[in-house]
């Protein structure tokens, strides 16, 4: 599909809303961080739980908690509308293979120990994002591509300070990057309950399979230790559900450069989490990483900043209109 071609199948994407649309974009944005970034925390407290379960009932329970959403707004018609466009579909599908992998990968390390590199994940995740807004023909300026070229070394430094690769956080960074990229493409024809419903129903069976195969190997936690427990596991729907609908409402009116921005907020929680209160150890060489990375996202954040004061005069000449 041509960008012309994808301007007039999708009026209202994030590049034709204008200033209008920022600025509760960017709360929405936000506002999925900071919650994210508090997530590990209440992963800790599901444990016995395992990862397979724990993620299974997220996927259920998600969709339960969404489809109870559209039925008080009263949201079938959009529903429907989704469902019958077979593009729409398509991208949603693999939006749910996508998240399940980034959920999964995520609860795996916070029930692991592995907090802090899954922070790391997520704070490679901005320099995923903006290298991604190239497939949407985003040109990037010359200090994003330095900030590139210092998280890939800030990798290499992390991988020699572990002693092995750091695939916990490759792989949460890269698939939360392909997600809200595929978000980002749907968003301006699918509203971001639909979305959500669409993309959890896709993966159910899948979650059905896995509580299962749980059952049948190791027992399933839900209901074996206590009410409070119980109580935690049955709201875990509502708790990803919330965070992943501000985050499609973000993306639907944010460049990705800018969504790209706003993911600081949820790795400086899971830091904070991980090393304060699970006491997860940060050796010199981990340290001197994530300082390289710091770097790159400091150099990410100029060039944004710069970007923004260069634009902001020119949105109020004569017929300069928000992109």
């Amino acid at each position: 599909m041509t960008s012309a071609e994808s301007d007039s199948r999708t009026p209202a994407g994030p590049q034709s809303r204008g200033r209008s649309a920022f600025g509760p974009g960017l709360a929405y944005a936000i506002g999925a961080y900071l919650l994210w970034g508090v997530l590990p925390g209440y992963f800790v407290l599901l444990d016995p739980a395992g990862p397979i379960e724990i993620v299974a009932w997220r996927v259920l329970l998600s969709l339960a908690f969404t489809l109870l959403l559209v039925a008080i707004v009263r949201g079938w018609r959009r529903l429907g509308a989704v469902v019958r466009d077979g593009r729409s579909m398509a991208w949603l599908a693999l939006a749910g293979c996508l998240v399940t992998v980034n959920w999964l990968v995520f609860v795996f390390a916070v029930l692991t120990g592995h907090v802090v590199e899954g922070s790391l994940g997520y704070f490679i995740n901005p320099i995923v994002t903006v290298l991604l807004g190239v497939l949407l023909r985003e040109r990037l300026r010359p200090l994003q591509w330095v900030a590139v070229g210092v998280s890939g070394v800030a990798v290499v430094v992390l991988a020699v300070g572990y002693g092995s690769f750091p695939w916990i956080a490759i792989l949460l960074a890269l698939s939360f990057g392909f997600y809200g990229l595929v978000k980002n493409r749907v968003g301006g024809r699918v509203d971001a309950m639909s979305g959500l419903v669409v993309e959890t129903a896709y993966v159910a069976p899948v979650a059905v399979v896995g509580l299962v195969w749980v059952g049948a190997t190791g027992g399933v936690a839900f209901g074996q230790h206590g009410a409070w427990h119980t109580v935690l596991l049955l709201c875990v729907g509502a708790v990803t559900a919330v965070p992943l609908l501000l985050f499609a409402a973000g993306t639907r009116r944010l460049p990705l450069s800018v969504v790209g921005f706003t993911q600081y907020f949820a790795p400086v929680l899971q830091l904070v989490t991980g090393v304060v209160l699970l006491g997860e150890p940060m050796p010199p060489a981990r340290w001197i990483g994530f300082a390289i990375v710091w770097l790159a996202l400091g150099i990410l954040t100029v060039d944004m900043v710069r970007q923004l004061l260069r634009t902001r005069p020119a949105r109020g000449m004569p017929g300069a209109a928000g992109r």
